[in-house]
């Protein structure tokens, strides 16, 4: 037997290494950077019949993004069709070792960037990259140019591709971010009731955090801390409130004080609201322009594919009386549909499959185009409304922000309003959606699956498209001789000034028909240990002898009537009628509301929950889950499993 053959019999009867963890990632990502190549070589990539080009058909879907409705980490499904031990060999036996999910690809170069640092033979230390670089967004293939920090020079010929995953930013907690834009804030401090007896702010029921935070955590990873607005996720869901009597008075708050379930010391404060609800929510005629991003940035199927998916479930419930126009924009805004009724959907649905995505965005552009059609066909007595649908990508025509926020007011006090529906990840500007939504008195929320299409634009159509009271606001004066302190959980963005309350001119939230809003505050009773200690010479003001009372607490609520100019007031007492001594004799609303609030807070890593986890968080949501329709519920449960699996990590 030669030589040859004696190795060859050796091999054979080797034994192949079992693949790592690792190995599978590397193998991803270099199967991902394959796919990438070929894209750049292949100029008609989804359609022939080479294998080259047959291959590029399923590179989007791939890609780490969710199929519609089911939500698939991409990894996963890639790693599950590659053959591994291949890349085990690579990772140990050669100096070509693939690179791991998210990292930075970076062609060699002799060059350094402009800090003189960060390239060694064309590779950027994986701290540097961490440290330095934080700011390289990845794009996909589809997108019409990189994006490169500011920190690399465009000489340095630093190359970059998508591997799977965003680039490793990272948050003030150490969560992996993905490129997205949040505004950022801090937690509401605590007050001291006789420094600051008055907390003072706007409520709106705008839903976006809520369904961001689940495709994060659904996605493998704990959302970044200003994507959490905890109000928006106890608002996410429908509570059986009480119902009020009628439009003319739309709201009939009702207030319950209960210990907390993660201080027994303190106690909260729950503000149960619920909007009047017509019979027929769609009895109104409605004139909608539908604004919708076609943006070479819209190419992934969760946004332009989702979103047309998203507007047919809305299209489909309209009819003679409704009026709908469609009106496109990337590079330039272009009319699709004039103003069309209702009742000739196919029209409108052909309308809306013809869209395809390409060019720069040129947002400004068409939201100028879509006011003047709703202007055309303005029905005075009914619904006229722009919904905006986008991955929040704004970056050609009005530059300044202010400016587009000051046009969209200026429309909406002629009376057309703006909704935005946020659609897809790595672009998405959640902060300017939220400042258009707001300045055009409408709502913001974040389509991640056709669930929650179906849940904003049919199971809630009414709130989405029906206001029944403008500029609400909320206002509570606490009483020293009873609450030492409190703080008001979420609600941070949308914080006013003690006069702004009076002030019919000052702008706040609107709600929508049915919607339910709760707000929750945390108490610290006189006698409980207190966050400072008293004053030496006093409290700095003075409480005369009629506030010493049984009154835990005055509440104030205003708002104004559709069309109305002046707003009206509801005011009530909170006395000791109100308190309930344990949880577990409240209702399931209230219950799972508290859970909500603990499960934001505890995503935002607020000190004030103390040892409270999620274990226990899931506890009290499975005590109180209650009628479920729509099994949202259930869902919220699986997610805080899920966070705790990755809160371990």
């Amino acid at each position: 037997m030669s030589d040859m053959e004696k190795k060859l019999k050796r091999l054979k009867s080797l034994e192949t290494p079992a693949p790592s963890s690792d190995a599978k990632k590397r193998a991803a990502a270099l199967a991902m950077a394959a796919f990438d190549e070929t894209a750049e070589k292949t100029t008609n990539g989804s359609q022939g019949l080479s294998w080259g080009q047959r291959l590029m058909s399923i590179v989007t879907p791939l890609k780490g993004i969710r199929l519609m409705d089911i939500r698939i980490p991409a990894t996963a499904a890639i790693t599950a069709l590659l053959i591994v031990p291949i890349s085990w060999q690579l990772m140990n036996n050669t100096s070509l070792t693939p690179p791991t999910l998210g990292e930075t690809i970076v062609a060699p170069t002799e060059q350094k960037d402009e800090l003189g640092k960060g390239v060694v033979d064309g590779v950027i230390s994986q701290q540097e990259t961490e440290n330095d670089l934080a700011a390289i967004v990845i794009p996909a293939p589809e997108m019409e140019a990189p994006m490169v920090s500011p920190n690399v020079s465009a000489s340095s010929k630093v190359a970059t591709r998508t591997m799977g995953a965003p680039a490793p930013m990272r948050d003030q907690l150490g969560y992996l971010q993905s490129g997205d834009q949040f505004e950022r804030f801090d937690d509401a401090n605590i007050k001291l009731t006789g420094d600051q007896p008055v907390s003072t702010f706007s409520i709106d029921v705008d839903t976006a955090s809520y369904a961001y935070v689940r495709r994060a955590i659904e996605n493998g990873r704990l959302p970044q801390k200003d994507a959490v607005r905890t109000e928006e996720l106890i608002n996410y869901f429908d509570y059986n409130y009480a119902t009020p009597p009628s439009a003319e008075l739309p709201f009939a708050p009702k207030i319950s004080v209960y210990p907390a379930p993660w201080n027994a010391e303190h106690q909260l404060m729950h503000v149960a609201i619920k909007g009047y609800m017509p019979e027929n929510v769609m009895a109104q005629p409605s004139n909608l322009v539908f604004l919708i991003d076609t943006s070479g940035s819209m190419n992934d199927t969760d946004k332009l594919p989702l979103l047309k998916r998203a507007f047919k479930l809305l299209v489909e419930q309209m009819d003679e009386q409704d009026t709908v126009s469609i009106v496109t924009y990337a590079g330039a805004a272009g009319v699709v549909l004039e103003p069309t009724s209702g009742a000739e959907k196919r029209k409108i649905l052909d309308a809306l499959d013809n869209l395809t995505p390409g060019g720069s965005t040129a947002g400004a552009a068409g939201i100028e185009t879509a006011y003047r059609l709703a202007n055309e066909a303005k029905n005075n007595d009914g619904v006229n409304r722009v919904i905006l649908a986008t991955d929040g990508d704004f970056n050609v025509g009005i530059s300044e922000p202010e400016a587009l926020k000051d046009f969209i007011k200026q429309k909406r006090d002629k009376g057309i309003s703006l909704s935005v529906l946020g659609f897809g990840e790595g672009n998405y500007n959640d902060a300017l959606m939220q400042a258009l939504a707001q300045n055009g008195d409408g709502n913001a929320s974040y389509i991640d699956s056709y669930t929650e299409a179906r849940k904003v634009l049919v199971n809630e159509i009414g709130g989405t498209l029906q206001t029944i009271a403008r500029d609400v606001k909320i206002q509570v004066e606490f009483n020293p001789t009873q609450i030492s302190a409190y703080r008001l959980i979420g609600y941070e963005t949308r914080a006013l000034n003690r006069e702004d309350f009076n002030n019919d001119k000052v702008d706040a939230g609107d709600v929508g028909a049915g919607h339910t809003v709760t707000a929750i505050y945390e108490l610290t009773p006189v006698g409980a240990a207190q966050p400072v200690d008293p004053l030496r010479f006093g409290e700095t003001t003075q409480v005369d002898a009629a506030s010493k009372s049984d009154e835990l607490a005055f509440f104030k609520l205003r708002y104004k009537l559709p069309g109305a100019d002046e707003s009206t007031l509801i005011e009530m007492a909170v006395t000791n009628d109100n308190v309930v001594n344990n949880i577990a004799d409240l209702s399931n609303e209230i219950q799972f509301g508290t859970s909500v609030a603990a499960f934001g807070q505890k995503l935002r890593s607020n000190a004030e929950i103390g040892t409270f986890g999620f274990d226990e968080i899931s506890a009290l949501a499975q005590a109180s889950r209650g009628e479920d329709k729509f099994g949202y519920r259930a869902e919220f449960i699986n997610l805080v499993e899920a966070a705790k699996s990755l809160a371990k990590n």
